[in-house]
């Protein structure tokens, strides 16, 4: 694309070079011609000489490990962007990112006008965070920078979703770039406890009822001989939400055509919040019955996704949600516990009409800012393109073959072959998070290939299939072709934008009430038409007002 054909950012830009230059050559002071100079040159390379300097923070995992005497700012990967691209990262600070702390870092700094970084990159988790950024001024437009600069790889994996931008678009203009995540990575199946149905004579169940009679049979004929009383047959959670990504209950309501919590696409063409469409009162009968039966637990409103794996590892829970990755970790710790225990990947059962939903997964989980006034823009995209062009687009060889740095992510025997994990020297280190970009890069529908190709039989020849073989669980292929069976019935939410004005001062009394109200009716205390009185208590309290708040965003963002 011409830059003559840019507007916004890059027209400012290139304005001001032309005035800078200009000014520098009526003044003739050679602290202007050198700012002209600088602004003149600040093109595109794939190495710079000299060096330029990104700056950027770092939120760190306190689960991300180091090895060597490394750091977070000076590591295998802040050298391999020195060595390769001329390009130093440079660290302005770093915080152990537990309870929030670079969101709360990164607020004071901005509201004190400390240096803000040049390249910064938040996770889904710090949405709102980066949309006050987003509002300050800090960090401008990048749509044309985008335009200009991004690779072809990385367009066409931007271009698998377009909806991705819809976030952090005002007013038509891109304000941040997503960070690409794979695609279906949180969408789930049903894992069944195999041997039981085995045991019992059962198939498994493709329809609601068929459900219900096989959580009968696990829990009142349960073929390990435990008693009723210790036995979960569903093993779901709502403590943190309804829609969530292991022991997720929103396929329920699913199967009567709608998802709880999110934003979905109602028959008129707008957006409708799920939790009150009337098809939640049929769900909400469901888990009711199921509750008084002793179908899910009876703490499932204490508890949230890692609780509810705990007796699928047990191996007193016969059925949980969760994602196709999930017999790598933690089921397959069940056969530890219990041996002979055997999970299989099954299909969501369909409700009375034939209709399935499930919680779909965003091919986004975070975004990347850049600063307003960064002098070598451009630089960022040098180092990012490399990673699309190498590292996210698999392949059989080249740099990236087997991993991002050997020792760190990956090792290789005697023979060549890929090391497990757990078997690299000095431990395994998820070096990714030493990038600038969360995760490095990702086309999200890579990961899906490696497992299809996988789940084929045939052998594993790139980093992701050879990842895929050797560090996940044997049934992780399998279990990404059941979820494809159903790709149809997945629903992401819809609603990707900032807060509404109404959400600020509304949005969390509306969700006490709307939770408050499920778990007295699933729990029995109180009657399934109470779920109306609080459909009206939520329209008239704010509800009515968020929803046309939303749409204008989703007017003004659709394509």
């Amino acid at each position: 694309m011409k830059l003559s054909s840019k507007k916004g950012w890059l027209s400012m830009l290139a304005l001001s070079v032309v005035l800078t230059g200009s000014l520098a050559g009526c003044s003739g002071g050679s602290g202007e011609s050198k700012t002209a100079t600088v602004k003149t040159e600040n093109v595109y390379k794939e190495k710079y000489d000299p060096e330029v300097t990104i700056s950027t923070v770092w939120g760190v995992d306190p689960a991300l490990k180091f090895k060597n005497g490394e750091t977070i700012e000076n590591n295998v990967a802040t050298k391999w962007a020195k060595d390769k691209f001329g390009i130093n990262i440079k660290s302005l600070w770093s915080v152990t990112d537990t309870n929030g702390a670079l969101a709360t870092k990164l607020r004071m700094n901005m509201s004190s006008g400390q240096e803000m970084p040049d390249v910064l990159t938040l996770g889904a988790e710090n949405s709102q965070l980066a949309q006050d950024l987003i509002d300050s001024g800090i960090y401008g437009e990048v749509g044309p920078l985008f335009d200009k600069y991004a690779s072809d790889t990385w367009k066409q994996a931007m271009d698998q979703d377009t909806n991705v931008w819809n976030q952090y678009t005002r007013d038509g203009k891109k304000m941040g770039i997503p960070v690409l995540d794979f695609a279906y990575n949180h969408d789930y199946v049903l894992w069944i406890r195999k041997d039981w149905l085995d045991k019992l004579g059962l198939k498994e169940p493709k329809t609601m009822e068929e459900l219900e009679q096989v959580m009968e049979a696990f829990k009142n004929k349960n073929p390990d001989g435990l008693a009723p009383d210790k036995v979960v047959p569903l093993s779901i959670g709502f403590k943190t939400a309804l829609n969530t990504w292991m022991g997720d209950p929103s396929w329920i309501f699913g199967a009567y055509g709608t998802l709880p919590q999110q934003w979905n696409v109602g028959a008129d063409g707008k957006l409708e919040y799920g939790s009150v469409n009337p098809a939640m009162k049929q769900g909400l009968q469901k888990l009711k019955d199921w509750m008084a039966k002793g179908y899910i637990p009876q703490e499932a409103a204490l508890w949230d996704e890692n609780k509810t794996s705990e007796p699928a590892v047990a191996g007193t829970a016969g059925i949980i949600p969760g994602p196709y990755w999930m017999s790598g970790w933690p089921l397959q710790d069940t056969a530890k516990n219990v041996p002979g225990a055997e999970w299989e990947p099954i299909t969501i059962p369909t409700g009375p009409d034939g209709k399935a939903m499930r919680h779909g997964t965003q091919y986004t989980n975070g975004v990347t800012l850049i600063k307003t006034d960064m002098e070598h823009p451009e630089a960022f995209f040098t180092y990012e393109n490399y990673l699309y062009d190498h590292f996210a687009k698999a392949s059989a060889d080249g740099e990236f073959a087997n991993g991002m740095f050997k020792g760190y992510d990956y090792d290789l025997d005697a023979n060549g072959k890929m090391l497990p994990n757990d078997k690299i020297p000095g431990g395994y280190v998820n070096v990714v998070r030493y990038l600038l970009v969360r995760d490095g890069a990702r086309i999200p529908d890579e990961q899906m290939k490696a497992l299809l190709k996988l789940a084929d039989g045939k052998e594993p020849e790139t980093r992701l299939e050879k990842d895929v073989a050797v560090n996940y669980g044997k049934d992780t292929p399998q279990a990404a072709k059941v979820l494809l069976e159903q790709k149809d019935i997945s629903y992401k939410d819809m609603f990707t934008g900032p807060t509404t004005e109404t959400m600020k001062s509304k949005w969390d009394y509306l969700l006490k009430i709307e939770n408050q109200t499920i778990n007295e009716i699933i729990y029995g205390k109180q009657p399934i038409d109470a779920f109306d009185s609080f459909v009206k208590s939520w329209k008239s309290g704010g509800g009515d007002q968020i929803t046309t708040e939303v749409n204008t965003w989703y007017d003004s963002v659709k394509k």
